[in-house]
């Protein structure tokens, strides 16, 4: 199994990253202010547009490191990436299911299953914990209702009646959402999903969690073999990568959701590491993104056993482990794919 190396994050949209070496030279305003040798490194994530030398990029490339470049508030810009691993006869295997309606239903299935399931058991851990201070009745209810989702999923016949059950489904998890929020209620009020951009704080906080989610999903896709941008529930759009996600749909609930209410939940992170901007949207601050993220690195180490593979592995892992199981069973190793199903 792969080794999960660290991920350097520059927060400060100023810095600007250049190549000494075999070090990473960090400087402001023309200022050398850090160095960070590149040989523990498996990705570098900027947030921000000042960038890096052509130099560094192509260092990053020869050595397997991705280079990825991030708006403020987390939104996906570019990635610097060397030679694809793997081998074409494994992508030209993934293309032919994708535009197989049949076959990427099947996979589509078993995701849309883990995300429900997975969503489920967020709610479960939940009504485990803190049964005293949330209204039993309606989680125990939400529960049922997922339950039934995440089975629903698996008879779908094709791909818009999923849909459909993955978007009630998400109605119906989202609507406990606010319940789980137990501390700093004024500051963090839930009441429905929205996206680009984020209209509040905890909104805020989930697509920040997302968009991390996501390129540790399209680094596991890449690192086997697999084609980041040819997904099988997420049609093709240039530029989207559609595969990382459909992959990161397992992980939203175990990971990111359950991250952002922690943070919550127990005041690492609070409304002063926000900030609304004119537009109406809500974006962390700079100390508010590096507050996130050295949290976000200690969940990543934390380990669990997984369920298929039945072996410990840290968190940061599991999109690298399914985007290994998803390939398999593009090769014909496995029936089918296993999806990442916590409880």
């Amino acid at each position: 199994m792969k080794k999960l190396l660290n991920t350097l994050y520059i927060t400060s949209p100023d810095r600007y990253l250049s190549l000494d070496g075999e070090t990473i030279v960090i400087k402001s305003d023309g200022k050398e202010i850090g160095r960070v040798p590149l040989h523990n490194l498996e990705r570098i994530m900027t947030f921000g547009y000042t960038g890096a030398s052509p130099a560094l990029m192509g260092k990053c490339a020869k050595e397997g490191i991705e280079l990825v470049f991030m708006s403020g508030n987390g939104h996906f810009l570019a990635a610097v990436e060397g030679e694809m691993n793997g081998n074409v006869l494994l992508r030209r295997q993934q293309y032919r299911l994708a535009d197989d309606r049949e076959r990427a239903l099947d996979i589509a299935k078993n995701i849309i299953c883990a995300k429900l399931f997975n969503s489920r058991w967020t709610v479960e851990r939940t009504l485990r914990d803190h049964s005293l201070r949330i209204d039993t009745e309606k989680f125990m209810h939400c529960s049922e209702l997922l339950k039934r989702s995440s089975k629903a999923a698996l008879e779908a016949t094709d791909m818009d009646t999923l849909r459909g059950i993955e978007g009630e489904g998400a109605q119906i998890y989202f609507s406990v959402f606010n319940d789980m929020i137990l501390q700093q209620k004024e500051d963090f009020c839930f009441t429905v999903r929205n996206k680009r951009p984020p209209k509040d704080n905890v909104n805020a906080l989930l697509s920040f969690a997302y968009s991390l989610a996501t390129s540790m999903c399209t680094s596991g896709l890449a690192s086997v073999g697999l084609d980041p941008y040819v997904g099988f529930m997420h049609t093709d759009r240039p530029g989207r990568r559609s595969l990382a996600l459909d992959l990161v749909e397992e992980f939203r609930a175990p990971l990111c959701d359950r991250f952002v209410i922690t943070l919550i939940n127990k005041k690492m992170i609070t409304a002063a590491e926000l900030e609304k901007r004119e537009d109406g949207a809500v974006i962390l601050t700079e100390n508010g993104r590096r507050t996130f993220i050295t949290a976000w690195q200690k969940r990543k180490s934390d380990e669990l056993r997984h369920p298929f593979l039945d072996e410990k592995l840290e968190w940061g892992m599991l999109p690298y482990s399914q985007a290994l199981l998803l390939a398999r069973y593009i090769r014909g190793d496995l029936d089918a794919y296993p999806p990442f199903m916590w409880k």
